[in-house]
């Protein structure tokens, strides 16, 4: 198997050499960790509960009280990033997992199926990426609620086709290889084929498809924000965090300058990383 392509582990190696070799991707990596480290751990390290108000300290400039300074109902701006941020990531990470889940098996499913199946089952694809994406999320979240559960499974059901399209993809270039061919002679059944030699061999574009849509998804979890979709007050994330701090711009900058610079941050070491992952695959 080995000689005709990469396994999961060894393309998880590879994509490790790739980040550790570049300083900037390595710094960004680590960057990633630690930001995730802490956010997770908010409930120790915030100096303020994140729904802590403080109406005489609204809109208050950063001091050595406020680092970060106060929102408009005096809530503690770096106690809400660190909260936000644990929303963020969760976003990001569960509605790509979601989307792992629908689209690898889709992918699977289709590319070994073949001819018409495969064909019906890739129109269906093509229709649905027709589809207005910010738009089927508003509808699934009307229909369902605005849950936090309910956010990283609509988020997560419009991002799976463009892992269908890979997984499958990959799948129709791996059952035509000998391995695979030499497992049909021997008579292993479709699903074993599919979870013993080809889901190990996809693992690679699998790895860089997964690193590129949790930036994604958290881009489109703030763009909800800002449409009173997003997480409900006064729970916070980075996107409700920067939908709030524009609407007081003028008179309370810190309010925006602070959560769009960690969120920020945050987009451009995920894209940094994805692009390393996808420089082990060349």
């Amino acid at each position: 198997m080995k000689t005709w392509c990469k396994s999961a582990e060894t393309a998880f190696s590879s994509a490790l050499r790739n980040i550790s070799r570049d300083k900037t991707t390595f710094a960004c990596a680590a960057f990633l960790v630690l930001s995730v480290a802490i956010c997770f751990c908010a409930p120790v390290l915030a100096p303020y509960p994140y729904d802590e108000q403080n109406l005489a300290m609204g809109c208050a400039a950063p001091s050595a009280e406020h680092l970060f300074g106060t929102d408009m109902l005096g809530r503690d701006i770096l106690s809400r990033i660190l909260y936000g941020g644990r929303i963020s990531f969760a976003v990001g990470l569960l509605a790509t997992g979601v989307a792992m889940l629908i689209g690898v098996s889709y992918g699977l499913v289709s590319g070994m199926a073949g001819g018409r199946i495969d064909a019906l089952m890739m129109r269906f694809v093509d229709t649905v990426y027709s589809l207005p994406f910010t738009i089927f999320v508003i509808l699934l979240m009307l229909a369902f609620g605005r849950s936090i559960w309910l956010i990283f499974v609509a988020i997560g059901a419009v991002e799976w086709l463009t892992m269908a399209r890979i997984v499958r993809g990959a799948t129709l270039d791996l059952k035509s290889r000998q391995f695979v061919e030499a497992a049909v002679a021997l008579g292993q059944s479709k699903t074993n084929i599919m979870l013993r030699h080809i889901l190990p061999n996809a693992a690679g574009p699998i790895l860089v498809c997964a690193a590129l849509t949790v930036p994604s998804v958290m881009l489109l979890e703030a763009f909800l924000s800002f449409l009173g979709l997003g997480v409900q007050a006064p729970l916070p994330s980075w996107g409700s965090l920067v939908k709030d701090g524009a609407e007081y711009m003028e008179d309370a900058p810190w309010m925006l300058v602070f959560p769009a610079f960690f969120f920020s941050l945050t987009l451009y070491a995920l894209n940094r990383i994805g692009e390393a992952l996808s420089g082990s695959l060349k």
